[in-house]
């Protein structure tokens, strides 16, 4: 099976953002998508170029073009989140984002009505119907066929990162499950999510996707929903680690962070490094303690055991990818990581305000509200 990755010419972004629509009297989500985006659909086309339907009616996905900086990607994004607030608020609807929503119990959700979902659930039965959960996905362009695979094995060392700064999926049905992310619990119990296997290059990637489509395991590669996948059509390596994120603030921070990396990664190809790959045991453990702990995880660096806090190896990185953010125009959206660390990430924000209200839950869905309108606090 013969797969084309059609190449970037360098570093390009692409953000998909999902996000949810909260009834404001209730606070719970509300299956309003359909509507909305009927509403904001130009006249003589069948779907918005930039807002699409997801797995439930109670989600919008915007996405960006093809963008060069961050900021490029910022603008993109607002751009159609206010079309979709707009549309929103006059169906008395909030929009905001979150890995999973605080308190909307997942039985009570409407699928959206199209072949490919139902052929999901079809499938995957109440693994793919309990999917009441929402991503941030960042696409960065690479220069190869040959380099996509190295540099996805690469980026796993770089999972818990983006795990733990990204984790806003504390609650789950009105609990406190005591994860900082349980989406990504949750999303990996999918056949074909979670982490990928570490294969040695595009001939084995070939090779494999042609048996899970030979074997009907997957209709097409878009069901391999990996936590760090190639996207051939676009020329991508797809970072899909990330819960989602209340803010455009900390969706600029984490793009830059893709974005330099992947730069890093690929210019080191050039220059005749191979890549290193992380221990797929180190992988696995360093993503549970992302998902349990957050910020407050201890990684593991090496083979012989050595642990370091989360929060520093981030501090560590971003300062390292300082000069190549200053040449890819993004050192502000880099810089904002220092403010994620030091004000907390979303699930330590969202127990916070729980805490500080008896547990009030309503509240939570309040303040992430308030979050995606007026942005991260300094």
């Amino acid at each position: 099976m013969h797969i084309d990755f059609h190449a970037s010419k360098g570093p390009s972004l692409g953000v998909e953002w999902e996000l949810e629509l909260v009834d404001l009297e209730t606070r719970q989500l509300a299956p309003g998508a359909s509507a909305v985006l009927a509403e904001i659909t130009p006249d003589g086309v069948d779907e918005h170029p930039k807002a699409k339907h997801e797995l439930l009616q109670s989600c919008v996905e915007v996405i960006t073009g093809v963008c060069n900086t961050v900021d490029e990607v910022r603008a993109d994004l607002a751009a159609t989140v206010a079309e979709v607030s707009a549309a929103a608020t006059d169906r008395s609807l909030g929009v905001m984002c979150s890995g999973s929503h605080p308190l909307t119990d997942w039985t009570t959700q409407r699928i959206t009505d199209l072949p490919r979902y139902a052929g999901l659930i079809d499938r995957n039965q109440w693994i793919a119907r309990q999917l009441q959960i929402f991503g941030v996905h960042v696409h960065v362009g690479v220069r190869g066929p040959q380099k996509a695979i190295p540099i996805v094995n690469a980026l796993l060392a770089y999972v818990p990162h983006f795990l733990a700064l990204s984790a806003s999926s504390p609650f789950w049905i009105g609990s406190d499950t005591g994860l900082a992310s349980y989406r990504s619990k949750v999303f990996e119990a999918l056949p074909t999510a979670g982490l990928p296997y570490q294969l040695s290059g595009w001939d084995e990637f070939e090779r494999y996707m042609e048996m899970l489509i030979s074997t009907r395991a997957i209709e097409s590669i878009r069901e391999v929903w990996w936590d760090i996948r190639p996207h051939p059509r676009f020329g991508t390596v797809e970072l899909r680690i990330c819960d989602g994120l209340p803010t455009l603030d900390e969706i600029g921070a984490v793009a830059a962070l893709a974005q330099c990396l992947v730069d890093r990664l690929d210019s080191e190809m050039d220059r005749g490094y191979t890549l290193p790959v992380p221990p797929a045991w180190i992988v696995r453990e360093n993503k549970w303690r992302a998902a349990r702990y957050g910020l407050d995880a201890e990684i593991v660096v090496d083979v012989h055991g050595t642990v370091t806090p989360v929060r520093r190896a981030i501090a560590d990185l971003a300062e390292d990818l300082a000069p190549i953010a200053r040449r890819l125009g993004c050192t502000d959206e880099l810089a904002t990581i220092g403010r994620i660390i030091d004000g907390g990430a979303s699930y330590e924000r969202q127990r916070a305000v729980a805490a500080s209200n008896g547990g009030d839950l309503t509240r939570v869905v309040d303040s992430l509200i308030a979050e995606m309108r007026d942005g991260l606090s300094t």
